[in-house]
């Protein structure tokens, strides 16, 4: 299996599992993985946020923990990357209203290379304008901007994942063995026991 360098976007609020779990675990299986924010350099951090199911209408929101950025935004070219992860939360709301972030997305889309968002993560999938005619899951708050940007929302149990040739998205971080699963599938990455 050759190892894949791939880019994390983050920026302040997003769910601390989405981003930790998967930086984690695509660096655990040999994949070299760089999280930037735009404004940031490396060895700064973002604030993260838990976003829980208590029974109430929405998700609650509690601080999270500060996660280390590895790489510096300004120096990131999506060109030198072979795929894209996108994290939810809340970071995904105002990230897709910078140019430079819709233009990576839609770097790695129109490349044909691999991409993982959860989530709120769809946000910038909407907005890039790259996900018209796919099957996309995302949380159910943002389904009306998934089919409003062209796309067939997914509704799956939260803890499942979709592939629509090389985006692997899904609803929310219970869904990581599955999703951190296809998206290593479409990467190419092959594990045996």
């Amino acid at each position: 299996m050759p190892a894949k360098k791939l880019l994390l976007l983050a920026g302040d609020y997003v769910e601390d599992y989405e981003i930790m779990v998967p930086f984690q675990a695509l660096q655990a299986v040999g994949h070299t993985v760089h999280a930037v924010c735009p404004g940031k350099l490396a060895g700064d951090y973002v604030h993260t946020a838990i976003h829980d199911f208590e029974g109430a209408q929405t998700y609650s929101e509690k601080p999270g923990h500060r996660f280390t950025l590895n790489a510096s935004f300004v120096e990131t070219r999506a060109e030198s990357y072979d795929a894209l992860v996108i994290p939810g939360g809340r970071a995904p709301e105002y990230l897709r209203l910078n140019a430079e972030v819709i233009a990576l997305v839609k770097h790695f889309a129109s490349s044909g290379k691999p991409i993982a968002a959860i989530c709120h993560g769809a946000q910038l999938l909407a907005a890039a304008g790259v996900i018209s005619g796919r099957r996309i899951s995302a949380y159910p708050a943002c389904a009306p901007e998934v089919t409003l940007a062209g796309a067939q929302y997914a509704e799956i149990p939260v803890d499942q994942a979709v592939t629509d040739g090389k985006i692997v998205t899904a609803p929310a971080w219970p869904a990581h063995p599955a999703w951190i699963a296809q998206f290593l599938k479409v990467l190419g990455t092959t594990i045996t026991h």
